[in-house]
């Protein structure tokens, strides 16, 4: 009985394919939002309130309580983690799930408030490799795409393979890294 190699290829081809389809969407996705990290958070949806609480007491060298008392100024009824001053005069109050920054001078005071982008999130927290057993899975992945690729360029013979037009596009898929990689870097 002969070995069908190409029967083979196929198979695994498909089957990795298959298994892998979730990480696949899933590291693309997440490498476009991070491709894009300087336009726009794709963790965080980024919220800024605005307040002027100029008609409060001055605060200067603050304790818990003036805190509380700040934080129910803004609209927050958070428990605040912690406190600093920035510069004289600049107070920064660190809340869950975001910060209040108060000019204590002016009374003018600003709040930010994060909230997890609901797919995004979760996506990048897989694509940088939260620990050691996702960081294991991910090179299981990463090899399974090199198995992917390699059996995708010789599943085809004939015109539709290598030797037609699949080894045009297989060599454009090389020269455009290379041509970034050599004039764009």
């Amino acid at each position: 009985m002969k070995f069908n190699w190409r029967k083979w290829n196929r198979m695994i081809h498909r089957d990795f394919g298959f298994f892998f389809f979730g990480m696949t969407i899933i590291y693309a996705l997440s490498g476009i939002a991070i491709n894009h990290i300087n336009d726009w958070n794709p963790n965080y949806q980024i919220e800024n309130s605005y307040y002027d609480i100029s008609n409060s007491e001055v605060f200067n060298n603050v304790n818990d309580e003036q805190v509380y008392e700040i934080l129910g100024l803004v609209d927050q009824d958070a428990k605040f983690k912690k406190y600093y001053y920035m510069r004289p005069g600049l107070l920064k109050i660190f809340i869950k799930n975001g910060s209040v920054l108060l000019n204590t001078e002016t009374g003018d005071a600003s709040v930010e408030t994060l909230k997890r982008r609901p797919i995004f999130f979760y996506m990048n927290y897989l694509h940088y490799n939260p620990g050691s057993w996702w960081k294991w899975f991910s090179d299981i992945f990463a090899g399974a795409l090199i198995i992917i690729a390699i059996s995708g360029i010789i599943m085809n013979k004939g015109k539709k393979g290598v030797k037609g037009r699949g080894g045009v596009y297989l060599a454009l898929g090389i020269i455009i890294p290379l041509v970034f990689l050599f004039f764009f870097r």
